[in-house]
């Protein structure tokens, strides 16, 4: 999401004349005491006949002329220095525009992203994102309830104008317009964070509430999407004559009783009234303060699975024990009278006929935008394709895998002999770029690892894996380095591979054409290492020299957008240094830590990534370069300590 702001520039001011009006007439006096002398020198003269009175006239009005010219002819400069400044100050708005507007298409993605419209969710559940939002997530509990008008995420701040100031008028009006009209995006997602609130009022009393139910139909399809059933657990408390309504809750993982069944299965945590629901969620809401503190709305470990309860209709004469006033509990009640007087835990969201939301809270009564809304037939839908997930297991200690899986078979290829390079090495989206399976988890999923950066959605740009003699270490690194130059061209991938105590490890790798070098037995050679570090130095000081040299660029990612726009710019492939047995080369070589660093710290921008590996990391051997290795892998090995 883009940040900061656009300080505007104030539109310029009218240019004050240069001269006084008396100056003015000082230049016109010779002009007025000539045709005066004209006029007596014709006019006094005996027998003057008609002609010398139509040959003084001629002269008299010539010079009139002259004096309406040099009158009006005074404001020239002025009137040529207003255009300009009004062409320049339209044509800073034109830029300015193209900005606000590329900000606008990137806030719109990146919300949409965040939060997509309830009815793609099907599509969602079925892909990577699923119950992607865990209980530390700063977006745990965010949930969209419909469309509206949002601020320009890089507010424009509006010059400060002296009130007293003659401003150009065209100028002004443009930048009033500008502002009014990117001030505001329209149609953007609003969300609310549940866990702000302890009871959440849906009204709608122009439909009988259907509107009502239809959002929170929406809203609970959100969670139940991007929320796991350990960490966000849905009930219902429903009246006999709305159960149809909700029979589809059934389908979902999040409103099954975790431990107690029945004949169908695990029990539905859908009831008649409250009390029926205190019974089914024992157990499942723990031991949990009362009252919606500030612990429920962070949701700290002990609050643990988050409840959302749906109210509609049913009976809510309950107990004072009641787990609708337990923290971390919130209500979504449908159709109830709102209360009188708001506090800071109750939010009401109300639907009119047209579909319009409407938000009121203790501070705030707002228009808010059109609400969402998902049917009865649609939730099933969802929720039906969400009934057999359910969370992996977190550890599986010495699980073996029951099936060895190839590279080929990971990579999809059905017969290597005759796979088709051309399809293999064709550009790849931007989300799957640099992305490659290394393996499968117990359950046999593929597991990927993405060197690209976090901000690309990976894990990258830089790691470490950690091995012991016997672990896999070095299959994993060709298995790694093979995949990448299966699936990318030596244009988007280059190699350079470091075995530092041998060379057994890439060998015979040096023939793909993704391999710029490998470099092995430095541990024989060690001024080579020397030559190595130079080398490498002198490549990233290209890059950014090239960089700088086509655009400037900022970073490889605006290189690679520009090529694709059609720039005539030649292909500069990302780099990937792998270097096995890291520490031994440190040990030999201390000062090598430093070409570490620097591409720890620069590699991001220029597209290198630097892979390490080791068969143990003793304490302190990185020296500053931890907080640049984004991701770890850990093999056996044979103490705590050596897992970095």
């Amino acid at each position: 999401m883009p940040g900061g702001e656009l300080v505007i520039e104030p539109p310029p001011a009218i240019p004050q004349p240069t001269g006084a009006r008396w100056q003015q007439w000082l230049s016109v006096l010779p002009m007025l005491a000539g045709t005066v002398a004209t006029a007596m020198m014709f006019g006094g003269r005996e027998g003057a006949g008609a002609y010398t009175y139509v040959v003084g006239g001629i002269f008299g009005l010539s010079t009139l002329g002259m004096l309406i010219t040099n009158w009006g002819g005074a404001s020239g400069p002025r009137k040529a220095e207003l255009l300009q400044a009004r062409r320049d100050y339209l044509r800073y708005l034109s830029g300015l525009r193209r900005r606000v507007r590329s900000v606008i298409t990137t806030q719109r993605e990146a919300l949409n992203h965040r939060h997509p419209d309830p009815q793609t969710l099907w599509a969602e559940a079925m892909g990577r994102r699923v119950w992607e939002r865990r209980p530390a997530d700063a977006d745990f509990g965010v949930v969209r309830v419909g469309l509206g008008p949002q601020s320009l995420s890089t507010p424009l701040v509006a010059p400060v104008i002296d009130p007293t100031a003659d401003l150009e008028p065209v100028t002004a009006g443009a930048l009033r317009r500008f502002l009014n009209t990117y001030s505001v995006v329209p149609d953007l997602p609003i969300s609310v964070a549940i866990r702000a609130f302890a009871r959440v009022v849906l009204i709608d009393p122009a439909s009988g509430d259907a509107g009502a139910r239809a959002l929170v139909r929406a809203m609970v399809g959100q969670l139940a999407t991007f929320h796991a059933p350990d960490d966000l657990v849905v009930a219902a408390c429903v009246a006999p004559e709305r159960r149809r309504d909700w029979e589809w809750l059934k389908w979902l993982p999040h409103a099954l009783h975790p431990s107690s069944v029945d004949a169908p299965g695990h029990r539905r945590l859908v009831g008649g009234s409250l009390s029926e629901l205190d019974d089914l969620l024992t157990g499942v809401v723990g031991r949990r303060p009362r009252g919606h503190g500030a612990a429920a709305g962070r949701g700290e470990s002990v609050l643990t699975p988050h409840v959302v309860l749906v109210l509609d209709g049913g009976d809510l004469s309950a107990s004072a024990d009641s787990t609708a006033d337990l923290a971390g509990v919130t209500l979504l009640d449908i159709g109830a009278e709102p209360p009188r007087g708001l506090d800071r835990a109750t939010i009401v969201l109300t639907v009119d006929a047209e579909g319009v939301l409407f938000s009121s809270t203790l501070d705030d009564y707002d228009h808010v935008g059109r609400a969402d809304a998902l049917s009865v037939a649609e939730a099933e839908s969802l929720a039906r394709r969400l009934a057999p997930l359910r969370l992996a297991e977190t550890v599986r200690e010495q699980a073996p895998l029951a099936v060895d899986h190839d590279l080929t078979e990971l990579l999809g290829i059905a017969d290597i002999s005759s796979a088709n390079i051309r399809s293999l090495w064709a550009p790849r989206p931007a989300r799957t770029m640099l992305r490659i399976p290394i393996g499968t988890d117990p359950d046999g999923i593929p597991v990927d690892l993405d060197i690209k950066e976090a901000a690309q959605d990976g894990m990258g740009p830089h790691g470490l894996i950690v091995g012991a003699t016997g672990s896999g270490k070095s299959e994993l690194l060709r298995t790694l380095v093979l995949g990448l130059a299966a699936t990318h061209s030596s244009e988007a991938l280059n190699f350079v591979l470091v075995d530092f105590k041998g060379g057994a490890t890439f060998a015979s790798l040096e023939r793909l054409p993704h391999t710029s070098a490998v470099i092995t037995n430095l541990a024989d050679a060690l001024p080579l290492v020397d030559r190595m570090k130079d080398a490498m130095t002198g490549e990233l000081t290209r890059r950014q020299e090239l960089l700088r040299r086509m655009g400037p660029f900022s970073s490889m990612r605006d290189y690679d957008r520009a090529r694709a726009a059609g720039a005539d710019l030649p292909p500069l492939p990302s780099l990937l240094l792998v270097c096995d047995e890291f520490t031994e080369m440190l040990t030999a070589k201390p000062d090598f830590i430093d070409l570490f660093v620097q591409i720890g710290r620069i590699g991001r921008s220029i597209g290198v990534h630097l892979l390490l590996a080791t068969q143990r990391l003793e304490g302190g051997r990185l020296r500053g370069l931890e907080t640049n290795l984004s991701y770890r892998t850990a093999l056996r090995t044979f103490t705590a300590t050596s897992r970095g």
